[in-house]
């Protein structure tokens, strides 16, 4: 080892200084005659010498003996370092992944097999180790790998001849014969006799054979002899025989036969083994299984057995509740069918358990599929047993579905009165008491500030005041705890990052929704922080995807995305519940059945839901409302009736460690260069706020309420329209469509699509084309007059 790690030092050495003419002139005589003699011991040497660099990543050298192991080029290995790994057999990869690491100070030792180019399989062990410079820093890796093939053959060898052995060595349990079918002469062994019951001196081979063998077993056994005579086949037979103390024993005997140069029967070959005590077990196993099976068929509760993932036996209880006509329906099933998707996680837990750790499963309650369709409620026990080379479970089923049922009802019932009775009492006595607590508490606070501030800071009375205003913020504490109990939590707000919030949410809300609908989730990379209690953004997601999921018939999409935005006075104008201010946002769509308008207006409303009886509270959207309010946000919902519904939640930006702050009237708006922008929207105040606001930007408008008056518009104006801005969603026909029609009028119009709904939402639905101009509502000022210029394809103002 010291030889190559000198070998692999000088080699290294040499490379590293001939990178560059200069320093190889330099070093060359001093380097030249070690360094040849040393590669001339690598390149020379059977075994494959290499050197890497010290990540592992970069192929320093490898000698000549590479190529005849691997059946690849050394040039190969150095273009692509990674090609050594892929010739790695795949069941070693992962333990030589493993056992070879960079910058290991103790190397590596390990034997693997590669896939030569020819397809053949060779053993190879790999030793490698550190190589240190002089400061004894690693900075190589070198190493040696020698074929081992031969070696591992030659193991393989020895096992055989081993198992073999062990085969021989158990032989002597088997009596042998030789019979001369001839002469009558014949040949046994001890354990032959032994097994007959004769002692050795007594035994007389064919006759005393022919009294032990049963009477009711005489002719199967003779039968089987005459014909494997006849064609000339060995034979074999499982009989009993019987003992002169008159017990009876199983045995197994196999034979064959040899013949003369005519044909006949000459000799007859056997072994005689002792099987009573395999028999007398099946026999067991047999009445075990009879009973086990009486026991299991005859049960109240419903009961069948998972064998590798297939049902192998059910009981007549178990048919009843899966509504099967036969055992057969239901035999060779996988557990998964029977069971309803949504529990088909815990399952797979719960077998792994069972299968591989062989531990039971306490009492669950899960649903399953009867045959015809109908959802059960079950309680689940699972016990683990074995069954030839694995474990099988053991699984009993009982059907609670009506206690279920009149449990929910009762739980949802006293739930609903409990909190219909929290709610009015407790928020009646929170809003009265906050309202005149906070009356209070402003007098008391505001007195103070004014009075601190016409006193030195140096005075005892200052911290009096102090004292008293701390007072006052831990009484307003107190009042704001007790508005959050009125909304059925504690509101702890804490500084954070509402991607990271989110994200922990993720995985609950996909086993919450279901595998039927895809989770998008798109966050802003640079999203501001905000102040609010982590809880209440867990419950506001918690709340919009359970409506989602509810709105969502069959396969459909919820996308959940954050984002910045500022907002200016302008948009007041079309949307009154905007406050200007800088915002981090929170977006909710799905492609559900969305709300008509009436439905729109009552949302919010507390206890009101377009759920059946029995299905929902109607408390969860008023929540929703009421944690935004609590946090000086606001909350927009975009949804028409078979469009799905996107919810926006606006989150005050939170002040501190935010850095520098762009006030929205300071940002410098683009202006527009003369053109003519067709305007399409349905909704009268948006049309006319977003008109006036194209106006001061300085273009010239065109207005329409509805596709058709669009068309007429267009087809009457005498100049150009150089861009529409049209709703997505509008009767009559929808935007993308209008814009196809345009096209045929004006064939260089330039498009600029808007919607309440999110972008990815109305591609979903296909109105949508990737990659067209979008602005999503409500949008500012600053905001359109950037779209409008990115549309209309320049930047000028």
């Amino acid at each position: 080892m010291k030889l190559l790690e000198k070998v692999a030092h000088v080699i290294g050495f040499a490379l590293d200084h001939f990178e560059s003419e200069w320093l190889r002139k330099l070093a060359e005589e001093a380097l030249l005659e070690s360094e040849e003699r040393y590669r001339q011991i690598a390149e020379n040497i059977r075994e494959v010498f290499w050197i890497a660099d010290v990540d592992l990543t970069r192929v320093i050298y490898v000698s000549p003996a590479y190529e005849k192991i691997w059946g690849r080029t050394c040039k190969s290995l150095y273009a692509e370092p990674g090609s050594w790994a892929e010739s790695i057999h795949p069941d070693d990869r992962q333990r030589v992944s493993e056992a070879i690491q960079p910058r290991t100070p103790q190397g590596h030792t390990v034997e693997y097999r590669v896939i030569h180019s020819d397809g053949s399989i060779r053993w190879v062990l790999d030793r490698g180790f550190p190589v240190r410079n002089a400061t004894g820093e690693i900075y190589r890796v070198a190493g040696i790998s020698e074929d081992i093939t031969e070696r591992k053959r030659a193991e393989e060898k020895l096992r055989d001849s081993e198992a073999r052995l062990a085969l021989a060595v158990k032989a002597t349990e088997v009596g042998m014969f030789d019979w001369n079918v001839v002469t009558g002469e014949s040949e046994w062994t001890e354990q032959y006799c032994s097994i007959m019951g004769y002692p050795p001196t007594e035994m007389r081979c064919y006759q005393d054979w022919a009294d032990r063998v049963h009477p009711d077993d005489f002719s199967m056994v003779e039968e089987r002899v005459r014909r494997a005579m006849a064609e000339k086949t060995p034979y074999g037979a499982q009989y009993r025989i019987s003992l002169p103390d008159g017990t009876l024993r199983f045995v197994e005997a196999k034979g064959l036969f040899t013949y003369d140069a005519v044909g006949n029967v000459s000799k007859m070959l056997g072994t005689v083994r002792d099987i009573t005590q395999g028999k007398q077990a099946e026999q067991e196993l047999r009445e075990s299984e009879e009973r086990y099976r009486n026991l299991i068929m005859h049960s109240p509760d419903a009961i069948f057995v998972n064998y590798q993932d297939r049902v192998i036996l059910v009981n007549n209880a178990c048919q009843r509740l899966f509504g099967a006509r036969s055992a057969q329906e239901l035999i060779g099933k996988s557990p998964y069918e029977l069971f309803h998707q949504a529990f088909h996680r815990q399952l797979r837990e719960r077998i792994h358990c069972l299968r591989n750790l062989s531990e039971p499963v306490s009492l669950v309650e899960e649903q399953i599929v009867r045959l015809d369709g109908e959802i059960v409620d079950v309680e689940v026990l699972t016990a683990p047993f074995p069954l030839y080379d694995t474990n099988a479970i053991h699984v009993i089923l009982r059907d609670i579905t009506e206690r279920k049922r009149t449990e929910d009802e009762q739980e949802k019932l006293q739930a609903q009165l409990n909190q219909a009775q929290k709610m009015e009492s407790v928020g009646r006595l929170a809003g009265g008491v906050a309202h005149d607590f906070n009356n209070m508490l402003g007098v008391i606070l505001g007195h103070s500030e004014m009075a601190m501030n016409e006193v030195d800071s140096s005075q005892p009375l200052y911290a009096d005041l102090q004292e008293i205003q701390k007072a006052a913020n831990r009484s307003a504490d107190l009042t704001r705890q007790l508005l959050a109990f009125a909304r059925k939590q504690t509101a702890s707000p804490k500084v954070l990052n509402l991607n990271e919030t989110v994200e922990s949410m993720l995985k609950m809300l996909k086993r919450l929704i279901g595998e039927n609908i895809e989770l998008a989730w798109l966050p802003d990379e640079n999203l501001w922080p905000v102040k609010i209690d982590p809880s209440q953004i867990d419950q506001i997601l918690a709340n919009l995807s359970v409506n989602a999921c509810d709105a969502i018939d069959g396969v459909g999409k919820l996308t959940i995305r954050t984002e910045n935005a500022i907002f200016d006075e302008t948009c007041r104008q079309t949307d009154t519940w905007f406050v200007p201010g800088e915002y981090v946002v929170l977006t909710l769509s799905d492609d559900g059945i969305g709300m008509d308008e009436e439905t729109r207006n009552r949302i919010f409303e507390p206890f009101f839901t377009t759920k059946e009886v029995g299905k929902g509270t109607g408390l969860g959207l008023a929540t929703v409302y009421g944690i935004v309010k609590q946090n000086n946000g606001f909350i927009g919902v975009h949804s028409e009736s078979g469009q799905g519904t996107t919810f926006k939640i606006y989150l005050p930006r939170h002040a501190g460690q935010t850095g520098e702050e762009l006030m929205p009237n300071a940002l410098k708006i683009p202006k527009g260069g003369g053109e003519t922008v067709l305007l399409v929207e349905d909704e009268p105040t948006i049309l006319n706020m977003t008109a006036k606001m194209l106006q001061r930007m300085g273009y010239n408008v065109l207005t329409a309420s509805t596709p058709g008056e669009a068309m007429r518009l267009a087809e009457a104006h005498p100049g150009e329209i150089h861009l529409l801005m049209t709703d997505v969603v509008m009767p009559e026909m929808n935007g993308r469509d209008l814009a196809k029609n345009l096209l045929s009028i004006f064939s260089n119009i330039k498009r600029l699509f808007m919607s309440g709904y999110t972008a990815d939402i109305i591609a979903h639905h296909g109105v949508l084309d990737p990659g067209v101009n979008f602005i999503q509502k409500p949008f500012s000022m600053q905001n359109l007059a950037a779209k409008l210029r990115e549309a209309l394809g320049g930047d000028d103002e």
